[in-house]
């Protein structure tokens, strides 16, 4: 999963490939998504603040994760713009790179989303889980012919496990504790070595829950709590800060865990 595909500047378009927005409201949405950010955090105007924005961005429908993500594919939609193009790049020749130097041989990703990532990755034997039904069968039809490659529904996943787990892009979209919680705990338990984290890493995030299925997290600290077996070893920069363009940039860096 990357960033939402619509997401600019704080505005959420519901469809990437939606006609010519005029000037005049693009710009006064953009000023809207500016002054939410402050005013949300006023105990009074904050909730009314961020309700309205939401309504008018059309974030209101918005239930739960996982039905976020099954309806987004669904209706097409893909895993957005960090698994694609200059991002989906730079994701794969770190991770090749660390594969081949630590000559892992299985890898297990949580949160595989549309697999267009995948075909950048070089990798022995992969799994790949997701909460989608619909993309896991759409990444089985898509891999089908390469037997290294597995997907599995997370309602079917059965404590599987590979030499190196990892989380791409996904943390930010937990946005329920519970859900959160799980997650991390499956990531985890199921890298018997190693574990890749591609994430932001703060709890006070400037655009925290601007759109309803993103909710930043300082997750460093739910590994220092829960998972003491397990010490970061490298954190990497993103070479493309989020500059407002979410096509070209992000606000994931890359965390490295391996295993005491």
């Amino acid at each position: 999963m990357g960033h939402h595909s619509g997401l600019q500047n704080g505005i959420v378009f519901r469809d990437k490939n939606l006609p010519y927005l005029s000037s005049w409201i693009y710009n006064n949405l953009t000023v809207m998504s500016a002054l939410t950010r402050m005013i949300k955090k006023i105990p009074v105007l904050g909730p009314l603040a961020k309700a309205v924005y939401n309504k008018m961005i059309g974030t209101q429908s918005f239930t739960n994760s996982s039905d976020y993500w099954e309806n987004r594919y669904k209706a097409g939609g893909d895993s957005g713009a960090g698994s694609y193009n200059i991002l989906a790049e730079y994701k794969a020749k770190i991770i090749n790179q660390f594969v081949s130097q630590n000559n892992i041989q299985s890898v297990i990703e949580f949160g595989c989303g549309d697999g267009n990532q995948l075909g950048y990755f070089q990798f022995p034997a992969y799994i790949g889980v997701d909460v989608s039904s619909t993309i896991v069968q759409k990444c089985r039809d898509k891999y089908r012919a390469d037997s290294r490659k597995q997907f599995i529904v997370l309602s079917q996943y059965r404590q599987e496990n590979a030499e190196m787990s990892m989380s791409l892009d996904v943390i930010y979209h937990l946005v329920e504790d519970a859900i959160y919680w799980d997650y991390m705990q499956k990531l985890f338990t199921a890298g018997k070595q190693y574990v890749i984290v591609y994430s932001s890493n703060e709890d006070d995030h400037e655009n925290n829950q601007d759109v309803a299925h993103v909710k930043h997290r300082k997750f460093t600290t739910w590994v220092e709590k829960n998972a003491p077996q397990f010490e970061l070893i490298q954190h990497i920069p993103n070479p493309y800060p989020y500059n407002g363009n979410n096509e070209v940039s992000s606000y994931a860096d890359f965390y490295f865990f391996r295993k005491k």
